[in-house]
C-alpha cells in the first residue's frame, strides 16, 4: 500500500495504564499488523481490530496478559565472533550435512 508517508513517519504506539486490562496498539509495521491480525482471528476474545485508518495504520486492543516486551542482553564480542564462525562453517557444509 502506498501511503505517501516516509518510514520515519510510520510509527508504532503502544498504550496501557495500570488500571485497565487492555493494551492499545496502533501500528504501520506490516509484520506486527499481520501477527496481530492472525492472533485476533484465532482468539477474538483476547484481541480485536478496532480501527483501520485506511492509510496503512491498524489499531488493536489486546488483553494485557497476551502481549509482552522482551529485553535481550547485548552479545559479548567473544559470543559474536563464535556465532559468526559457526555461521560461516555452516554455510560451507554440503546441504545434506547442515543442521
Amino acid at each position: 500500500m502506498v501511503t505517501g508517508m516516509k518510514k520515519k513517519e510510520k510509527i508504532t504506539e503502544i498504550f496501557f495504564d495500570e488500571d485497565n486490562h487492555v493494551i492499545n496498539i496502533r501500528t504501520y509495521n506490516t509484520d506486527l499488523k499481520n501477527r496481530l491480525t492472525r492472533f485476533s482471528d484465532e482468539y477474538p476474545d483476547e484481541c480485536k481490530l478496532v480501527d483501520d485508518s485506511g492509510n496503512g495504520m491498524l489499531e488493536f486492543e489486546i488483553n494485557k496478559g497476551r502481549f509482552c516486551f522482551r529485553l535481550t542482553k547485548p552479545y559479548s564480542e567473544k559470543r559474536r565472533q563464535m556465532l559468526s564462525q559457526n555461521a560461516t562453517q555452516d554455510n560451507h557444509l554440503p546441504k545434506k550435512e547442515k543442521k
